[in-house]
């Protein structure tokens, strides 16, 4: 009795570790691996959730939100402040117009006229910016990263442009991915961490 409860022991306990392991792993969507978390301005930051975007029959890419406390309410997650970081992984090679177009276009969406007039010169700079970057390639990873009071983009780690001031630039941005006027329901579910038959009505 006392072999086979140690047995036991020793099963439970591998099994636990192995469990461990794969949790410990980083997710995959469309065939590219998220990590679990990164690091950025000193902060470790947790996955929030991560889903691809598809344009029509165009996989465009995989989107990964990363923040310092996972939630999956709106509310709350357009409320957290210090850094955060919203990845795009590209599926596809995309003019860096056409992505700064439709990221201007779901801003633009998401707000009011008056919110919008106050975001408009941060904006154009954002999408001046993207734009600059030029044709996007299939693989590349594009970092819109929220540190220190200010929005930066970069491509593989490599910085693009200077900082943007004002966090509230992040949450807009934010807001157009999982706020109540989101451009795909889907994305929103998945960057919200929640299954596919839970609602996202908020």
């Amino acid at each position: 009795m006392t072999k086979w409860l140690l047995g036991m022991l020793i099963g439970v306990s591998v099994l636990s570790q192995m469990v461990f392991a794969v949790s410990a792993n980083a997710v995959e969507v469309e065939g590219v691996p998220v990590d679990d978390s990164v690091e950025l301005g000193g902060v470790r930051l947790q996955l929030n959730g991560a889903g691809m975007r598809a344009i029509y029959i165009v996989k465009a890419y995989v989107a990964a939100l990363y923040v310092q406390q996972r939630s999956a309410d709106v509310r709350t997650l357009l409320a957290q402040t210090g850094p955060r970081r919203l990845s795009l992984t590209m599926l596809a090679d995309l003019p860096g117009e056409w992505l700064a177009q439709r990221l201007r276009d779901g801003m633009r969406e998401s707000h009011d006229a008056d919110a919008w007039a106050l975001l408009r010169p941060r904006v154009a700079r954002l999408i001046e910016t993207i734009e600059a970057v030029g044709r996007t390639r299939r693989g590349e990873r594009v970092d819109v990263d929220c540190v220190d009071g200010a929005v930066m983009v970069s491509i593989d780690g490599e910085a693009v442009g200077s900082p943007i001031p004002g966090e509230d630039l992040f949450a807009a941005l934010l807001r157009m991915f999982v706020g109540e006027h989101a451009f795909d329901a889907d994305l929103k579910r998945s960057l919200l961490g929640r299954r596919a038959d839970e609602s996202i009505d908020q």
